[in-house]
């Protein structure tokens, strides 16, 4: 191209003319001067990027060592509150202090470490700016957040009311002390649970089985029902005079009155066995205490699963009502048969290897076979508060005795220190979460409502029954014991699980705040006022666990001669649960001898063609052992002396001796006259029971 042309053609027409490496001349300095600028910026940029992530990787090294450093802190508080409990127990016991419970010494010591935390320490954490998510219909468990091409994980804590966003706990320290509470039902309730049935007093409890059974099934649910119509019409009367800020339905309240049916009378035992009280009363409350757990955490799952069809979800719905209570059932005898497998399998497995032979490993499979009770019952659906109960129950009936010397007291003091460490921790978090727990809801309306339900709740439950339950006791409950049974209704441990493990409504919360001031009362007040109580009701004390009530015609029944000699004088025989004497007589023949070491041989008590699966599940120290009857924690209806065991010709009694064998008619007789069964025969094949009652003259 010519130099005129280029005029000709005009600056447009010539760049679009200039060949590609001629145009790209021009602009040389100008893109190499980009460029330069680009790779500056492009390595300083990367070099800031690789600053940035260094100082978040410090960051977040920092944080992990804080949050690590908080949870010693937590822990280590919580550990300090436990030795300074056992110190002033020691101190309580050596100066012969009764008017307080370790329980509430714990609780003390926890609300004083809560006010200290509450009001002592600063906030060290900061909340960001809320983000809406309008666009979601409900709240996730787990979100991931995208913030600027890196993911993050947040977890659902709970619903805050919008006028709480801006109150929201700002200190790390108080968010560490505030447990899941599934750790309670999973690490601190098993242990306790266990060890009331492993150290059941069984002569006692089987004495008075029938009184704890209507106690603490027909009480309990008596007392739900009471509690909740009482409660609904205190919360009818909240949302007249305007105190009632959000809804709470006929279920919620039936939910508290099943909550707070859970009765703990630790305190008012521990007393009693400190005192050694009347064995019947302690064994009243023990047992009604330990099944009403049991029964109350069924009843308060029946509850949640009460859903009527249609849209008003909380309306009376016949059907939804039979189906509540066929959960209760089902839930109930699932849970009770799975603890009892469990520990029918412990046993099996105890009798048939030689692990008593390793001390160490014994011990250690009992308490996982235990403790995983609990844990499988929930797995699979059920209540683990009933299996693991009923499963400690079993193993001390059966696993115990195949147990080797030395695992026999490891079990006992592991499963009691456990208990005791779990049940203080449980007393002493009740009284930090009165400061800590950031969801309380306070209604003295709703509070004061909840005494006085509870109070006519116990009174309906005890009183009524007790009447009803004296018109077939031989061994009457006293105006006495009735009043003690009503005095002890203390609240405890399993009603602060149970309302602690869901408090994301406004009417759980109400709960949960009353339900922790209803422990602190009845704890402090109640329990403190029990040896004033045993006093003034005239209960006896110093009473030998072991050793009968006295002879007299409430206690006893008084059985005459059927002969003309009235020399002999009056005949008495201790009361025993009808229900454990049709039991007593399968058990000893049958399961003894195949669970366990002791018992008669299982080839004198099945069937003969049933002798080779006899020999083989009958242990080898049948035979060798001479007093097969005599046991620990005795479980006998009568006194070990009073019970005859006969093996073919010869008698053997509970105290070794033996004769030959003869039967004396006239006490086989009372036997029947005092079983009900008339003319029928009380035998089993290769065993017989005999009752010798004695002379009182």
């Amino acid at each position: 191209m010519e130099p005129g042309d280029a005029a000709r053609l005009g600056p447009e027409r010539v760049v679009r003319a200039l060949p590609p490496r001629l145009l790209l001349l021009p602009l040389l300095p100008l893109l190499l001067g980009r460029g330069l600028r680009s790779a500056a910026s492009a390595s300083s940029s990367g070099a800031a990027a690789e600053d940035s992530s260094a100082m978040e990787e410090l960051a977040t090294e920092k944080e992990a060592e804080e949050s690590h450093r908080q949870d010693s802190v937590s822990l280590l508080t919580f550990i300090l509150l436990l030795t300074l409990t056992i110190l002033t127990i020691w101190l309580f016991k050596h100066r012969r202090v009764r008017f307080l419970h370790e329980t509430g010494l714990a609780m003390i010591y926890g609300l004083i470490v809560g006010v200290i935390l509450r009001y002592g320490t600063t906030a060290t954490s900061g909340h960001d700016k809320s983000l809406s998510c309008t666009q979601e219909d409900r709240a996730f468990s787990t979100l991931l957040v995208n913030v600027s091409g890196k993911f993050f994980e947040y977890t659902l804590k709970g619903e805050i009311s919008p006028g709480k966003v801006n109150s929201v706990e700002q200190n790390d320290m108080l968010r560490k002390v505030t447990f899941d509470p599934e750790v309670f039902f999973n690490i601190l309730l098993p242990p306790i649970i266990f060890h009331a049935g492993y150290s059941l007093k069984k002569r006692h409890f089987f004495r008075n089985l029938g009184s704890i059974l209507a106690y603490a099934f027909l009480g309990t649910a008596v007392s739900c029902f009471i509690i909740g119509n009482l409660m609904y019409g205190v919360v009818k009367l909240m949302k007249i005079v305007g105190q009632l800020s959000d809804k709470f339905y006929y279920t919620d309240c039936l939910f508290f009155g099943a909550v707070i049916s859970a009765t703990d009378p630790v305190t008012v035992l521990a007393i009693f066995n400190e005192l050694h009280a009347d064995v019947d009363l302690y064994a009243l409350l023990f047992g009604e205490s330990v099944l009403n757990d049991a029964v109350a955490i069924v009843l308060s799952s029946s509850i949640v699963a009460y859903q009527p069809a249609g849209l008003n979800t909380h309306a009376f719905d016949a059907a939804a009502f039979f189906k509540s209570v066929g959960i209760f059932l089902g839930i109930f005898s699932g849970s009770f048969t799975m603890g009892a497998v469990t520990g029918v399998v412990t046993a099996l497995v105890t009798k048939f290897t030689k692990l008593h032979c390793f001390p160490l490993l014994e011990t250690a499979l009992f308490f996982l076979m235990s403790w995983s009770t609990f844990l499988l019952a929930e797995a699979c659906g059920f209540t683990g508060v009933v299996a693991v109960l009923f499963c400690g129950i079993t193993q001390a009936h059966y696993t115990y005795y195949n147990l080797s010397v030395e695992s026999r007291s490891r079990t006992k003091q592991l499963f009691e220190v456990l208990h005791f460490l779990a049940e203080n921790f449980i007393f002493s978090y009740m009284g930090l979460a009165l400061f800590t727990f950031q969801k309380h809801v306070f209604s003295p309306v709703f509070i004061i409502g909840a005494f006085v339900a509870i109070f006519l709740g116990r009174a309906a439950h005890i009183y009524p029954l007790s009447f009803f339950l004296n018109l077939g006791r031989r061994h009457k409950i006293g105006w006495n014991f009735q009043h003690m049974m009503m005095f002890s209704g203390l609240r405890g441990a399993m009603a602060f699980a149970l309302a602690i493990r869901d408090t994301a409504s406004y009417a759980r919360q109400m709960m949960f705040t009353t339900t922790l001031l209803i422990v602190f009362f009845t704890v402090w007040i109640i329990g403190g006022g029990t040896t004033p109580m045993l006093s003034w009701l005239n209960i006896r004390v110093g009473v030998d666990p072991d050793q009968d009530p006295p002879p007299n015609n409430d206690s006893f029944q008084v059985l005459q001669g059927d002969g003309p000699d009235t020399a002999r004088g009056n005949r008495t025989k201790q009361e025993s649960a009808w229900l454990f004497r049709l039991w007593y007589s399968f058990d000893h023949n049958y399961l003894k001898p195949i669970l366990t070491h002791s018992g008669p041989p299982l080839t004198t008590t099945l069937p003969a063609w049933c002798g080779l699966l006899a020999r083989c599940l009958t242990s080898p120290q049948v035979y060798d052992n001479q007093e097969p009857l005599r046991e620990e924690d005795s479980d006998f209806i009568l006194t070990e002396g009073d019970l005859t065991l006969t093996y073919g010709d010869s008698t053997v009694t509970a105290n070794g001796s033996s004769s030959s064998h003869a039967a004396p008619t006239s006490a086989e007789e009372v036997l029947e006259r005092d079983l009900g069964m008339g003319e029928q025969k009380v035998s089993s094949r290769g065993t017989r029971l005999v009752f010798p009652l004695e002379d009182n003259a």
